[in-house]
């Protein structure tokens, strides 16, 4: 099962969830890879400290006009639908931090004098942090398009009993890339009114992607119950409520795992897991039936 763990905001608690649930799933004994697609700023190995064994960049192709054969005639410039390839007089110019490797001024060339080379945009490094196998994508700084590097993260994760995706904040188009072919998501807020106007978008995100989902409501004594309101009138389940502790801050903090510092939250997160394991149980049986 594929496990999406999202949020419509920064902030709420998704990567502190995603470690630490991955590191509770192996002590169960579950075959568990924890899978970091927030490729602009990744923190999970903070917190579980793997080992990094392999490193593949990830390349994007853009074009190369040979000028030589070129006749001219603007076509490439016509069907850029990103201003990466445009023609200034007779000299054509090619924005490379623009293109988003489509392929369609190739491919419209009548001349083939356009080539496509590969420029790397960023990279993913694989490992273990104990018996939890580890994924993460790095976007290279200065680069404007993560969902390639999320793709090729998600290619790059190990098959196994279950893949955590730590999927980036927010509702825009890396999300739909991190969350997309996915068996379901938790959607992590908290109880504040810019919890609750994020977290009804992201609700919004997931149904247009047709995942089924669950909420995790973070810090859940610090604000009201409207959250909790709107979950139950959109027949949300509220999967699990995790306190606002201090100790977990501090644990935070310090880049520990918050299982360490409120060793009771283990009984709670393996809890949530059994509830995981019930739905991707009776989303298979479904699917053999149909």
């Amino acid at each position: 099962m594929k496990l999406a763990i999202a949020s419509g905001k920064g902030g709420t608690g998704k990567t502190t969830l995603a470690t630490n649930l991955a590191v509770v799933a192996a002590e169960l004994g579950r075959r568990v890879a924890y899978v970091d697609c927030d490729v602009e700023e990744p923190n999970g190995h903070l917190f579980l400290k793997p080992t990094i064994e392999t490193r593949e960049p990830v390349t994007l192709l853009v074009p190369q006009v040979l000028v030589d054969g070129c006749d001219r005639c603007g076509l490439c410039a016509q069907v850029c639908q990103y201003s990466a390839l445009v023609w200034l007089r007779d000299k054509p110019l090619v924005f490379p931090e623009l293109c988003h490797g489509c392929g369609g001024c190739a491919l419209v060339c009548p001349k083939r004098t356009i080539i496509e080379v590969p420029r790397e945009i960023g990279g993913v490094e694989s490992g273990h942090a104990g018996p939890v196998q580890f994924v993460h994508g790095l976007l290279n700084v200065g680069e404007a398009k993560s969902p390639p590097v999320i793709r090729a993260v998600r290619a790059a994760a190990p098959e196994g009993d279950w893949q955590l995706i730590d999927a980036p904040p927010g509702t825009s188009c890396p999300v739909v890339a991190a969350v997309r072919a996915c068996d379901f998501v938790l959607l992590v807020t908290e109880p504040t009114p810019f919890g609750l106007h994020d977290l009804k978008l992201a609700v919004q995100t997931v149904r247009q992607i047709g995942v089924p989902m669950g909420v995790v409501i973070n810090r859940a004594d610090i604000g009201d119950d409207r959250v909790a309101t709107y979950c139950a009138a959109e027949g949300i389940s509220v999967l699990l409520t995790i306190p606002d502790d201090r100790r977990i801050a501090q644990a935070y903090s310090r880049r520990e795992l918050i299982v360490t510092a409120r060793p009771d939250l283990r009984a709670a997160l393996a809890g949530l897991w059994e509830r995981l394991e019930s739905v991707a149980t009776a989303q298979a049986k479904a699917s053999r039936t149909a």
